[in-house]
Parts: structure tokens; C-alpha cells; sequence
């Protein structure tokens, strides 16, 4: 009888393809996806540490399956279990396997060995890597759109960033590597791919291939053309003029940034060793809606970091209002403990951090339909999903990153189509209907 799989997935795109590629390795072992409502033999948590709320959830998320499958093995992975695997270990009573970020490529073969030890634990030390776990897959879990990881680690060193301390110093997928892992996606059906990384504008810097992230881009469209590709979050410094004309020239480049800002005061922006300034975030983002005016732009911000008063943050209001976003993540600051900003001064009080966020997160939504609204009347491509919303409509993105529901046929799905957009509802999403020539 086949061994029932569960895999918990918290965090990021790049935890996205690692699950993934568990999935797709338990299933090559002979091992199948646990149904809803099924005991699981094996639990794997893939967890995230990237704020204090994140690493809750990971806890809460072990706790809970273990509870729901006592009898299963438990495999916990990920960002919390690397930088707290021995606080896992500590807090429950059950067998359990911990790997480290850089381990994950064992991840399958530990989690099918027989043996019930107390607990195995594979970390190492992630400062010290050199190599990306080489994790690879056929198809990424029957979807439309697939994640592609093409870099892991990051070494920036935020001061409130616990991640470079997780996941260890940049390390990027040889090029003939992430060109046959693009194909094996094609090949089973995807239509979309996203590109992925911790950081994924350092991809290539420790490599001698001579290739960068607009090389990598430009080298996918043009060896899929019948595929659309994104490109995750990228640093402002690093969207060079070489990746706008690659995302300008190539159809299949999907218009569509995500830039990680994080504040807009000039002050912050140094205590966190962000390495720019809000000039230079302003003069990138001109520079990209000049040579694409109809991209959409996504937005990272945090509120509440340490020595944040009310002008630092109108300064970051100021900026966002003054610039042409399309939506925002806001985030609250969170303390990390390990990090230079846990330990520094004027921490700003919860209440203040989180009426703050209200505020961005108000002041996004007006930016989203004012976005979106620019494009009602007009058709755009639109990528069709594989299951409908809970009103029965098909669902889809088009090529600049505006959520659609439409009217239409089962046989629509998975195929780009010309939708006319119509009008934007209460959720924020764009009603249209299928163009016909």
C-alpha cells in the first residue's frame, strides 16, 4: 500500500517549489498525496521565520499535526526549524526529524527510512554553504502556474532581516540546470512560470557562466516563447536597463515588478542597510513606467521600525502616494531576535506600528483600483486557472498582474485569452468577458 503524504507549506515562493519538489519526490518513491479526512504516514511542515508571526504559525502548524496524525513520522524543514531546531525539539514529546535550509535536497530519503529514532536532525552550518540544494520536478502540483527557484540565500545582511542567518549567502542554479527544469514544466502543461529566489537579483554572482538575472530572463523567454514568465521580487538597484529591454522586447516577459521599498525616510533606509535612497527608489521607478507604462508594480513596505516617528513615516507616506504603484504588502516591524535591530533603540510601541499599517494598507487599496481602472474598456490576455471562484466564474491574471473574473467555458481553462474588462467589484477584482474576434 502506498505511504499518504502531507506537506504543510508556510512562507515564500522558493518554500513553494521545495514542497513541490517533496511532493513530486514521495510520489516518485512510490508514495501518494494524503486525501482530506486521511491518517498520513509521513507530515512534512516547511516552515518560515520571517517574522515573530510567521514563526508562531510554524509552531502552532507542528503542534496541530501532530496532534491530527500521532501516528505519522514528522519531518519539520524550513526557515523556523533552521534557526530554531532546538526549541522544536524541545517543545514536543513525539519522534520527529529536523533538516536544515541546506539539507532539504535529503529531505525524502530521511523522511521513507524505517527507523523511528527519537529524533534525527540534519542542519549544518548554512553560513558555510557554498552549493544550492539541487531539488528538481517534473510538474509543480497540477497547477497553471509554476514556481521555478532559480537562487537561494541572501547576503545583505538587513538589520531586520533574519533570512541571510536562515538560509546562508546567495547561491544561484547553473543556467543549463534551470533551462531543463523550465522544459520539464512546459512539457507537463504550465503556461506560466515564475521566476524565484531569495534574492534573486544576485542570481549568477557566484557562478563563472558570466550570466545575470536579465541574461536568465532574456535565455527563458526566447527558449519558450509560448510561455509567460514573471520575475519574483527584485532589489531597486538591481533592475537594470538591460532587464527592462529584455521585459520591453519579449512578448511572453510578463510587465509586472515587484520592488521591495521598505521605507521611504532616508534615516530608516540607513539603519536598515537597505543600500539606497528614496531618490534613487523614485528614479527607478520612473525609469520603469517610462519604458513600460503599463507594467504593474508591487510594492514592499515596512511600518514601526526602530526610531520610526511621524515624520520618518509621512516621509514614506509621501513617497508612496507620489509614485505610480500598483499594490503594497505592508508589513509591521517584527524583532528578530539575532539581528542588529532587535537590539536598537525608540522601538515603536505595537498600537502606533499597527495604525500605521491601517493607514498604508487605505492608501493601497486606492492605488490598486486606480490602477486597475486605467484599464477598464480595454482587453488584455489573460491566463485562465484551472478552477473556478466560489461563484462558479473562471478566474485568471493578466499579463500585467490584474485578477479577472469572467463568464466562459471549462475548455477556456489553462489557454490566454483576450478578456474585455469591464467594471471592478467590492473584492477588488476586474469583472469582464472573453473577446471574440
Amino acid at each position: 500500500m502506498k505511504k499518504k503524504v502531507i506537506i504543510n507549506t508556510l512562507g515564500c515562493k522558493v518554500n513553494q517549489f521545495e514542497s513541490a519538489s517533496f511532493l513530486c519526490g514521495f510520489e516518485e518513491s512510490g508514495c501518494r498525496a494524503a486525501k482530506a479526512g486521511e491518517d498520513a504516514d509521513i507530515v512534512v511542515i516547511n516552515t518560515c521565520a520571517v517574522t515573530a508571526k510567521a514563526g508562531a504559525q510554524s509552531r502552532q502548524t507542528i503542534r496541530r499535526l501532530i496532534r491530527r496524525h500521532p501516528e505519522a513520522k514528522v519531518v519539520v524543514t524550513g526557515c523556523y526549524a533552521q534557526m530554531a531546531a532546538n526549541e522544536i525539539a524541545e517543545m514536543l514529546e513525539t519522534p520527529i526529524s529536523i533538516i536544515g535550509n541546506g539539507n532539504k535536497h535529503l529531505l525524502v530519503e530521511t523522511a521513507l527510512q524505517e527507523n523511528r529514532c527519537d529524533l534525527t536532525m540534519l542542519m549544518g552550518r548554512i553560513l558555510n554553504k557554498k552549493e544550492i540544494c539541487d531539488l528538481s520536478m517534473k510538474r509543480f502540483d497540477n497547477r497553471t502556474r509554476a514556481y521555478i527557484r532559480v537562487q537561494d540565500g541572501c547576503s545583505n545582511f538587513c538589520t531586520y532581516c533574519i533570512v541571510p542567518y536562515t538560509r546562508g549567502p546567495s547561491r544561484s542554479v547553473a543556467i543549463t540546470e534551470v533551462l531543463k527544469q523550465s522544459t520539464s514544466f512546459e512539457k507537463t502543461g504550465h503556461r506560466e512560470i515564475v521566476v524565484t529566489g531569495i534574492h534573486v537579483g544576485l542570481y549568477g554572482k557566484d557562478l563563472d557562466e558570466g550570466y545575470n538575472i536579465a541574461d536568465l530572463m532574456l535565455k527563458l523567454c526566447q527558449s519558450h516563447p509560448d510561455i509567460r514568465f514573471r520575475l519574483s521580487s527584485i532589489e531597486p538597484q538591481e533592475i537594470s536597463e538591460k532587464l527592462l529591454q529584455a521585459m520591453q522586447s519579449c512578448r511572453n516577459f510578463m510587465p509586472h515588478f515587484h520592488i521591495p521599498l521598505q521605507s521611504g525616510d532616508d534615516t530608516i533606509l540607513s539603519r536598515m542597510h537597505r543600500g539606497y535612497d528614496r531618490e534613487t527608489f523614485r528614479r527607478v521607478i520612473k525609469k520603469c513606467m517610462a519604458i513600460l507604462p503599463d507594467a504593474a508594480i508591487g510594492i514592499d513596505i515596512l511600518t514601526g521600525f526602530p526610531g520610526e516617528g511621524d515624520k520618518e513615516f509621512n516621509n514614506s507616506k509621501e513617497l508612496l502616494q507620489e509614485i505610480n504603484a500598483t499594490y503594497f504588502h505592508v508589513f509591521p516591524y517584527s524583532k528578530r531576535p539575532g539581528t542588529p535591530a532587535a537590539n536598537f533603540k525608540d522601538q515603536v510601541p505595537k498600537a502606533i506600528s499597527q495604525q500605521r499599517v491601517t493607514e498604508l494598507r487605505s492608501l493601497a487599496e486606492e492605488k490598486k483600483r486606480v490602477f486597475y481602472s486605467r484599464f477598464l474598456g480595454s482587453a488584455r490576455p489573460v491566463l485562465v486557472e484551472h478552477k473556478r471562484n466560489s461563484d462558479g466564474l473562471l478566474t485568471g491574471f493578466t499579463d500585467n498582474y490584474i485578477p479577472v473574473i469572467f463568464h466562459g467555458d471549462d475548455k477556456l481553462m489553462g489557454k490566454i485569452v483576450d478578456i474585455y474588462l469591464e467594471e471592478i467589484n467590492k473584492d477588488t477584482l476586474v469583472k469582464g468577458r472573453q473577446e471574440i474576434n
